[in-house]
């Protein structure tokens, strides 16, 4: 009976420290995870202007997807965050032509290889604007609403570079202003909506 006892007793502080040695085993596990989650495969990023109205505002919060271009090139209607060097901050856009492509802007008419593209995501914004009998992407009081320009005469897309747009035609600075954007300083893909909670979503073409 003694016997026994002792063996309970000295298996309780044993229980306890294989107990011990799994919670801190499982915290370190987490803590690993949500690195790899937070800086290697994705991270939050914040709306910040109206550059891309009226599907993105101010304020929202949206999960960009850091690996996705490790898989696959970048797509024509991707919206994209990448660094900015001569602002010093990120922009969110979307992209509207590849490397090899030909991309003209000229008031809403934008053609890409010859052919005007398609775009579900202003198919509103237009027509309520073209209704006013406005253009959408006014680009007649400012010439750099319109590509090629005369600071960027190039209508090609270079090799490992992007064409980006806001969808806020007539209050973005894009590629029309900046030029063509290179890989190297691309984020990742913005794939969800996350906040706020109303607005949840992801993210399509």
């Amino acid at each position: 009976m003694e016997q026994s006892y002792q063996q309970q007793s000295q298996q309780a502080p044993d229980h306890k420290r294989n107990e011990a040695a799994e919670w801190i085993k499982a915290i370190i596990i987490a803590v690993v995870l949500v690195f790899l989650i937070r800086w290697v495969l994705f991270t939050p990023f914040i709306v910040d202007g109206p550059s891309m109205q009226p599907n993105f505002h101010t304020g929202q919060r949206i999960i960009v997807n850091k690996v996705i271009y490790d898989i696959h090139q970048p797509r024509r209607g991707d919206v994209i965050v990448f660094h900015v060097p001569s602002e010093g901050r990120d922009f969110i856009k979307r992209v509207i032509a590849v490397p090899g492509d030909t991309v003209k802007v000229e008031g809403d008419t934008v053609t890409v290889n010859g052919q005007v593209i398609d775009e579900p995501y202003l198919k509103d914004a237009i027509e309520a604007a073209h209704q006013a009998d406005k253009l959408y992407n006014d680009d007649t009081q400012d010439q750099r609403r319109r590509f090629p320009n005369d600071q960027f005469t190039d209508g090609t897309v270079p090799e490992g570079h992007l064409f980006v747009m806001g969808d806020n035609r007539s209050d973005s600075e894009d590629s029309r202003m900046i030029g063509y954007i290179p890989y190297k300083d691309i984020v990742g893909r913005a794939d969800l909506i996350f906040w706020p909670f109303k607005e949840v979503h992801f993210i399509g073409q």
